[in-house]
Parts: C-alpha cells; structure tokens; sequence
C-alpha cells in the first residue's frame, strides 16, 4: 500500500441525507484542490441505502418503517445506525489507479485496523460468476463485519464503508445485504472475546483512523 496520509474529520450521529450534502462538497472541494485527502467517520440514525444494481426483492418489508434511500455508490443494499462507524473517504487517486485498486487498500487497511482490535480478518476475492465478495469478513467465524461501497468523479472517490461495532444487528435481517441472502453480518460486539465493551466505539475510530494514516 502506498503512503497516503488523511485529514481527519470526527462527528458523531449525522443524518444520511444532509451527510450527503457534505460529502458532495467535499468531492468538489478535492477536485479542484482545495482540500486534501480526507476520512470522515460518522454515524446515522436507522436507514437502508441502496446502490445502483439492488433488485427490489431484496429491499425490506416497508412495515419496520425504515427509510430505504438510493445512492450513487457501487455495492449493494447496506443498512446504517447507532453504534456502526462509517468513513467516508474523499480522495484523490493517482493516475496508474482505479476504484476497485483503492477499494483493495480499502479492505486492507480496515483488515489491519480490525487486527489491532483483536479481531482477525480478511478481504476476498470474488470467484467468476459469484456476487462481489467486497468487504471485510472475519477470519475465525466467516462472517461479514464490514460493508463496502465506493465510486469515483473526476479522479475523486465518494462513499466508503460502514463497520458494525456495537449496534442491533437484527435490520441487517429484514433485508438482503450485499445481494448476498446468506450472509451473516456481525459487529466488533459479537466477535470480541472480552466481556466489557466499554469505550468499544472510542477504540474503533482510533484504530480506523491510525490504519489509514488519517489525523
């Protein structure tokens, strides 16, 4: 992985649709060099986002009152809320490099953050013919802690991922994530070994931050 130092920016509980707003400044910012590289970590209240290939039966039952919105991002069904750390990640990509390149360092980097935290993982390659495998799984169990999803405009990458640490796993059930209807999705919670989970966030966004070089 190249070196690729981040500006950091930190907030908490962060509506999708306004969140949005800023993230699109932010691209534009980039592209015309007015800001650096940048990782944004953030949460959102309970919503469902949706990339440009979800089949509608895969969306959830409208009745868990959910709002379901559509993005400009590559992936699949995703769901967001308390107690899930999102990081987008506004950066410029040099001109040998491609999104799916940058997505590879993506997974990589979050791999070595989740290794920090005593949590062994992995990223996967995708066999022919199979639903993209993008993301981060975990090494012991097999399951899928970390949802992917990215694009780029004029040179400048949008969106980012979404890593469970300690919030209700029980939307991700109501819907098919990642077009994959068997996946198991788990948080930071469910793999950690330790009883207490205190400050579990706290450690989260630092180990996030440290691994992509972002302060």
């Amino acid at each position: 992985m190249r070196q690729r130092p981040l500006s950091l920016i930190q907030d908490d509980l962060v509506d999708y649709e306004k969140a949005m707003e800023q993230m699109t400044e932010l691209v534009g910012r980039r592209q015309r060099d007015e800001r650096p590289d940048t990782l944004w970590l953030l949460s959102h209240p309970q919503v469902y986002t949706i990339g440009r290939r979800t089949p509608e039966q895969h969306l959830p039952d409208p009745s868990h009152g959910i709002p379901v919105v559509s993005t400009g991002r590559g992936g699949q069904l995703t769901y967001h809320g308390p107690g899930q750390l999102v990081g987008y990640l506004i950066v410029k990509l040099g001109e040998d490099e491609g999104i799916v390149d940058y997505v590879r360092e993506v997974e990589l980097r979050l791999v070595r953050a989740l290794g920090a935290l005593g949590i062994p993982a992995e990223r996967r390659d995708t066999p022919p013919g199979s639903e993209l495998l993008t993301g981060v799984w975990t090494t012991e169990t097999g399951r899928k802690i970390v949802s992917i999803g990215m694009r780029q405009s004029r040179g400048v990458t949008s969106h980012g991922f979404a890593l469970n640490v300690e919030g209700d796993l029980t939307p991700w059930n109501w819907a098919v994530a990642c077009g994959m209807p068997e996946v198991d999705m788990t948080s930071l919670n469910r793999e950690s070994r330790t009883s207490s989970a205190t400050g579990a966030m706290d450690r989260v966004r630092a180990a996030v931050a440290e691994a992509f070089e972002a302060a």
